[in-house]
């Protein structure tokens, strides 16, 4: 009897292939060959959320069912998080703290995002993509190409309808032209 409590749930498993698809997604070479976001643990972290808030942009946009699975989508991204941190040494005491610097991170980027992708133009957006992602080191055309691919991104996750059950897709990186 006890031992149902530890079996996952479909709820489980679908939060899990959500957030697995987001992490498989910002691990594509093509961001750090072709793109050049930096390849360093903050450069994987903020490809990660980004890709976990334009997920979340999506589900926000919904119904109270959708608006829950983007709580439970969140709740499993900071519990990677957390297991990261452990992974990589950081130690007990530290990691709290550590987590709410990501936290506070996630939140800022993720208004600051909803607020450039509000805009008409992607100026602001490839501004606050240069700052984030590429950590203000972006060189050539990186922070604009990457803008390109993000609203092609929110526009292919708005087209599907499979999150529930954990199955999305995002475009592949490396069918975004330099200019759209």
């Amino acid at each position: 009897m006890i031992f149902r409590w530890f079996v996952p749930t479909s709820r489980d498993r679908s939060i899990a292939s959500l957030y697995g698809a987001i992490v498989a997604q910002a691990r594509q070479p093509a961001f750090y060959q072709v793109y050049r976001v930096p390849d360093t643990v903050n450069g994987r972290l903020e490809m990660i959320m980004l890709h976990a808030i334009l997920v979340l942009h999506q589900l926000q946009e919904g119904t109270a069912k959708s608006r829950e699975i983007g709580q439970r989508l969140f709740d499993r991204f900071c519990r990677d998080m957390d297991n990261s941190m452990r992974e990589m040494g950081v130690g007990d005491l530290a990691v709290p703290r550590k987590m709410r610097r990501i936290g506070k991170a996630f939140y800022g980027r993720q208004s600051a995002y909803g607020r450039a992708l509000a805009a008409a133009h992607d100026g602001q957006l490839a501004a606050l993509l240069a700052r984030n992602v590429f950590a203000g080191s972006a060189e050539g055309e990186g922070p604009a190409r990457l803008a390109i691919y993000i609203r092609r991104a929110l526009d292919a996750l708005g087209e599907q309808n499979g999150f529930e059950h954990g199955e999305i897709s995002f475009p592949d990186p490396e069918q975004v032209p330099v200019n759209a």
